[in-house]
């Protein structure tokens, strides 16, 4: 999925505050200019005063902001920071049947209303259908990707949703899309929220399907990668080691890894 029109680019930029959560101050061509957020995360790790990042120059009429934060360079590792690009990258695999757990449904409808939330994707067939939430990761630490970075009472409420779909009869799957390449493995941030962690586990236990993939960034595309090994808990973790044991993550279909695929709230 391409990250900007080509004819027009990205312009390389330096962060240097926060406003709000979705408006920032970078400093572009030596002046300070405003530009969009499309992330309601922390990012505290990315948004550090005199990071790069690149902005894409925005084509609606009558903006406050005439950018958007598309990337930021940590390190040398490129990190997408726009949490709306995972749900399009999701749905086009989706379509072009390259998640091979979630193959077999003919219909795919967005945003679909379940109980008291707005679910991703409802997948449609002939047996029972498959409700699917998608979530935005840019945190890794160490290999080790995780999510949310702050405090999530909507992400609760989605997981709570779906484990609700399953103890009724339904399917349903999570999938966290890593936007970032840097990574071996994922967890829940039980340090942030204690309570999204416990969620999710109780979810997994329930029969919800928990998904995690990583995601090749170039400062012109973002694909859709490898699976990465799902850890309920990060006291799994072998003594100095951010790689779990295979009997303690869910198991991710393996032929996922060999077809590259080509502001959202948490």
């Amino acid at each position: 999925m391409r990250l900007h029109d080509p004819k027009i680019g990205l312009r390389e930029a330096t962060f240097v505050s926060r406003e709000n959560r979705f408006r920032v101050t970078v400093e572009l061509g030596g002046k300070l200019v405003g530009a969009h957020l499309p992330n309601s995360g922390r990012l505290q790790e990315l948004l550090s005063p005199g990071r790069r990042l690149w902005l894409r120059p925005a084509t609606t009429a009558g903006r406050k902001t005439a950018y958007d934060v598309v990337l930021a360079d940590l390190n040398g590792v490129l990190v997408a920071v726009d949490a709306r690009l995972p749900n399009r990258l999701v749905e086009e695999a989706l379509r072009e049947g390259l998640l091979p757990s979630l193959a077999g449904y003919p219909h795919i409808r967005r945003e679909v209303n379940h109980g008291e939330s707005r679910l991703d994707f409802v997948l449609e067939g002939k047996g029972p259908r498959c409700l699917v939430e998608v979530k935005s990761v840019t945190l890794v630490r160490d290999g080790l990707a995780l999510f949310p970075d702050a405090p999530t009472e909507r992400g609760r409420r989605h997981v709570e949703e779906l484990r609700q779909a399953v103890l009724a009869g339904e399917r349903a799957a999570i999938i966290f899309v890593i936007q970032r390449e840097d990574v071996r493995a994922f967890a829940p941030n039980d340090q942030a929220d204690p309570l999204f962690g416990q969620a999710l586990r109780q979810a997994a236990e329930a029969g919800v399907e928990v998904y995690a993939h990583a995601c090749r960034v170039s400062h012109h595309e973002m694909r859709l990668q490898r699976p990465v090994a799902v850890m309920m808990s990060t006291r799994n973790l072998r003594p100095g080691s951010h790689t779990p044991d295979v009997k303690h993550h869910n198991r991710i279909d393996s032929e996922a890894c060999t077809n590259p695929m080509g502001g959202k709230r948490q």
